[in-house]
């Protein structure tokens, strides 16, 4: 237990800055909606680009004269955000243990190696619950001024929620690179790496019907806003990839960090 307070003690700084960027992101990006409130006429300029474009980053699915159809435009940089942080945090809660030379400390604690994955694990998901808590807020207080309707709270609680699958899918990735990786140093490059590798896969699957299957490679489209505003529920396929990605990622960093040589 005293692992896990430690952990929320020394990240509290990471949380605070990743709020920080969140809250000015969400304003600044809700504030542009008032270009688009009730003006069909800025929905010409959408018109104008090309419709592989328009199918790529997902525009198409929404009516953005209206704060939900907007806000599902900007749900995927939100996410993108939320999931970048909770890789970083999963891939260096541990991996810091070795670069901060403070792995032999943790190694003389009456604790196996598991227990201590365990307690940064949860350290983790608080930090990602603190995050989420911080852009559901700044989404509420910065769509108020434009009196959303019920709808728009349903699809925030969905878009909420998918956004915290997603940051526990990096987070477990996170983690497995950080228990597995023998160059400790790389690993959170790696992590942003594979993260942004498979948003890019999300945006290439959009462009033709032919490479729609890239999207089972791309949790950014498991949790797809369009379909979260027209039918208000998840695709069960995806919750259980993302259930498989999170399970398996986790087996493997307690498997590897029980067997792994660490660097003292």
């Amino acid at each position: 237990m005293n692992i896990f307070f430690r952990e929320l003690k020394a990240n509290l700084r990471s949380l605070i800055i990743w709020g920080g960027i969140v809250i000015l992101f969400v304003f600044l990006g809700i504030s542009e909606f008032s270009v688009y409130e009730g003006n069909p006429e800025m929905l010409a300029v959408l018109d104008e680009m090309p419709p592989a474009m328009l199918n790529a980053l997902n525009m198409n699915a929404f009516n953005l004269t209206t704060i939900s159809g907007f806000f599902g435009v900007m749900f995927t940089y939100f996410a993108l955000i939320a999931s970048i942080s909770a890789a970083m945090w999963g891939s260096d809660i541990i991996s810091k243990e070795e670069r901060d030379k403070t792995v032999e400390f943790s190694l003389t604690l009456p604790v196996t190696r598991s227990r201590v994955v365990t307690a940064k694990t949860l350290a983790a998901v608080v930090n990602c619950i603190g995050l989420l808590l911080i852009t559901w807020g700044a989404s509420l207080i910065s769509s108020v001024q434009y009196q959303p309707d019920s709808e728009f709270y349903t699809f925030l609680r969905l878009t909420m929620l998918a956004m915290f699958i997603m940051q526990l899918i990096f987070l477990a990735i996170g983690i497995f690179l950080g228990c597995a990786m023998k160059q400790y140093r790389r690993a959170s490059s790696v992590a942003v790496a594979l993260l942004l590798g498979t948003y890019f896969l999300s945006i290439i699957s959009g462009l033709h019907e032919n490479l729609e299957f890239l999207k089972y490679f791309s949790p950014f489209k498991y949790f797809d806003a369009g379909v979260l505003l027209r039918e208000s529920k998840f695709d069960a396929t995806f919750l259980l990839i993302s259930a498989g990605i999170i399970a398996v990622s986790m087996v493997g960093a307690y498997l590897t960090y029980a067997k792994r040589d660490l660097y003292i």
